[in-house]
Parts: C-alpha cells; sequence; structure tokens
C-alpha cells in the first residue's frame, strides 16, 4: 500500500490517478492554449490592398449537377481581374456541355479536358497540376466543383492575406446542413478538423488545408515540385503539400463569414467513413511534429475519459475527480460553443457531447481499417 494525502492506495491505483491529472493537464492545454486562439482571432487592418490578379482553380469529375448549382457564385465574385479554370477530368456526363454555356455568359471561365486512357489511371492531383499549370496568375484559389462561396467577397476575403510574406492562406469549407444524426456528425467533425488545423496555424505550426478553401502561390507550388514528394498517393493535394510547405512565417489564416465555402455532405455513414480512410491514409507523411501533437489530444481524451470512470468506481478522490470533469467539460463547451458561433456551425453542442467521446475510436477503427482494407482507386 501507498499512503498519498493521508489516504492509503494500491501502487496500481496511484498510478491511474497520476495519469488521469496527466490527460486532464494536457486537455486543459490544448483547449486553452491551442483551440482557443480561433476564437478570439481578431484579423489585422491591411490600410492598403492591391487587388492581385488570382486564378481559381476548379477540379471536377461527373459533376454537371454540381457545376449547374454552385459554378454562379465563383464566377459572380466581386473582383476586379480573375480567371475560373475548371479542369474537366475524364466526365463521362454532360459535364463540358455545362461549361460550354457558362463561358457563354462568362469570359473569365477557362476550361480544359483530360481524356479517359484505360492503361494509366490517375488521380486529382493530376487534373489540379494541370489547372495550376494552366493559370495565368501567380496566386491561385482552389475549390471543388461541389462547393459553394458563401459570399460574392469569398476571392476578396481570402487574397486580402497576400501581404509581405504571405504565401499560403487557409481557409474553412464547411458543410451544407441537412437534418438527422448524420449531419450532426459531419458538421461536428468537419468544423473539429477545422478548428485544428486553424488554430494550429495560428500557433505557428501550420499542418494541413482543405482543397475546399485554400489559396498560395503558383510559384510556391513549382518551387516545391509540386505533388512530387507523394504523387504516388491518390489523397494529399491540400493537406500533404500545406504540411510541406506552410510555416508560421509564409502562413495566414482567414476565418471571416465571408471566406467560407460551403460543401455536399455524404448521404450514408459508409460513403463518409470511407471518405474519411481515404483522407487519413495521407497522415502517416506528415512532419513527425505534427503527428505527435495531432495523436495526443484524442489520447489524452481517450484517456481522460476512461480513468475517469475508473476512479470513480474505485471511489478514489471522488469530489476531485468529479470537480476535473466538470472544469474540463465547460473549457471544453465554452470553446466549441465559440467555434461554433465563429464558424456560423449551428445546433452541435449538446451532439458534442457525444462525438467528443466517440470521434476518437471511429479514428482507431478508421486505421484499422485502413491497415486490413485496401481504399478504392478513386480521387472523388
Amino acid at each position: 500500500m501507498i499512503k498519498f494525502f493521508e489516504v492509503e492506495f494500491e501502487p496500481y491505483q496511484l498510478v491511474i490517478l497520476i495519469v488521469f491529472v496527466i490527460s486532464l493537464l494536457i486537455q486543459l492545454g490544448y483547449y486553452l492554449g491551442i483551440y482557443s486562439r480561433i476564437v478570439f482571432y481578431k484579423k489585422k487592418y491591411q490600410p492598403t490592398i492591391a487587388y492581385e490578379p488570382v486564378s481559381i482553380v476548379i477540379c471536377a469529375r461527373d459533376e454537371a449537377v454540381n457545376l449547374k448549382q454552385f459554378l454562379p457564385s465563383i464566377l459572380d465574385q466581386r473582383y476586379p481581374d480573375y480567371e475560373v479554370i475548371v479542369v474537366n477530368d475524364c466526365s463521362h456526363d454532360n459535364t463540358e456541355e455545362v461549361l460550354e454555356l457558362f463561358k457563354q455568359d462568362y469570359p473569365h471561365l477557362r476550361s480544359t479536358i483530360i481524356k479517359e486512357d484505360e492503361k494509366f489511371f490517375h488521380g486529382k492531383k493530376i487534373a489540379l497540376m494541370i489547372g495550376i499549370k494552366a493559370a495565368k496568375n501567380d496566386l491561385l484559389l482552389l475549390t471543388d466543383a461541389d462547393c459553394k462561396a458563401s459570399h460574392y467577397d469569398w476571392l476578396m476575403n481570402m487574397q486580402q492575406n497576400f501581404v509581405e510574406k504571405t504565401e499560403v492562406t487557409l481557409g474553412y469549407g464547411g458543410f451544407f446542413k441537412e437534418k438527422g444524426f448524420l449531419d450532426k456528425l459531419i458538421r461536428y467533425d468537419g468544423m473539429f478538423v477545422a478548428l485544428q488545423y486553424l488554430s494550429f496555424a495560428l500557433v505557428g505550426m501550420p499542418y494541413m488545408g482543405v482543397g475546399r478553401n485554400l489559396s498560395y502561390r503558383k510559384s510556391l507550388f513549382f518551387k516545391n515540385k509540386g505533388f512530387a514528394s507523394h504523387h504516388h498517393l491518390f489523397s494529399g493535394d491540400d493537406d500533404l503539400f500545406v504540411n510541406e510547405v506552410a510555416n508560421k512565417n509564409n502562413t495566414k489564416v482567414e476565418i471571416d463569414p465571408k471566406s467560407y465555402t460551403r460543401t455536399l455532405q455524404k448521404t450514408s455513414f459508409m460513403d463518409w467513413f470511407w471518405q474519411k480512410g481515404r483522407h487519413l491514409t495521407t497522415s502517416k507523411k506528415y512532419q513527425f511534429k505534427h503527428k505527435v501533437m495531432l495523436m495526443l489530444e484524442p489520447l489524452s481524451r481517450m484517456l481522460f475519459y476512461s480513468l475517469f470512470a475508473s476512479l470513480i468506481v474505485l471511489g478514489i478522490f471522488p469530489i476531485f475527480v468529479v470537480s476535473a470533469f466538470f472544469i474540463r467539460l465547460l473549457i471544453q463547451l465554452s470553446i466549441i460553443k465559440l467555434t461554433m458561433k465563429r464558424l456560423h456551425e449551428e445546433d452541435l453542442l449538446l451532439s458534442s457531447l457525444l462525438f467528443d467521446v466517440a470521434l476518437p475510436f471511429i479514428y482507431i477503427a478508421l486505421g484499422l481499417t485502413n491497415l486490413f482494407i485496401p481504399k478504392p482507386r478513386k480521387w472523388k
């Protein structure tokens, strides 16, 4: 037996208590030291802004329906000098006809076609690289064919960050609100991922962006030899590229509501699950420090919840343990609530109580699935 604060413990009980306290401190460190950055972030005012020409690049594969619905939000941006390049990547629908119709009314729309080759399968990176090469301007803004710009000043807000040494701007790409439990899971997961990558960028550790709303310079792309280091992976056109080139000196974030994009959700849990699994295959290529920081938070969260239950069952310092639980819960809910307000995501607070516990286990399931089940060879 070990005596601690006049209470006798078995050695394993003391170990559980100590690890619980450590996991609590790690959680508080993430929420108060990192995740709170997005809540209190204020963009520095730029007194003079030059309207640098911009090339918006979109890859589309069988996206005729989505292009009809969402491309006007991109083409009608309130900006003096920009072009929109749509890469029609081996589409089997009437994507090309839709683009030709748009060109009649929008002279700043350009497109290029990739013909299907049965002997050569390619991912999104090839299509994106072709679009970037075709871009006339050095400043690039990337989004997807199923994305809608939330405001006609989307382009303006993203471009304003490119002053001094800025070469990368990370934006927020959320999801259209739907009904049901799956909607809340997808939107909460998307919001929490954004909370992570935006907050990490604000503390000087940018590690990823999302292709739904990402901007960088064409010169940076070719200086880094494009996607050369990970061209063999079907994912990573956004996060792996940012992981390689972004740093605290050349990267900014943009979270003005006018700068958001919204995209369509997956319509079934398994579709979302497979999509998440495909995206997670790239994380093993992240820089070591990023992998440690990203793994430490969910690991400490799982330990916190598991050891909390163990300590309650064992009856060890119940008042302290329950107080610690509610302190962490209050801070977590406060940050999530303020993040929801900042990113215009409604009615997710109660759901966050469940997802905060469940998502680490879902990610473990995704990791195991990636190990034993090969992913389909597609980028959509």
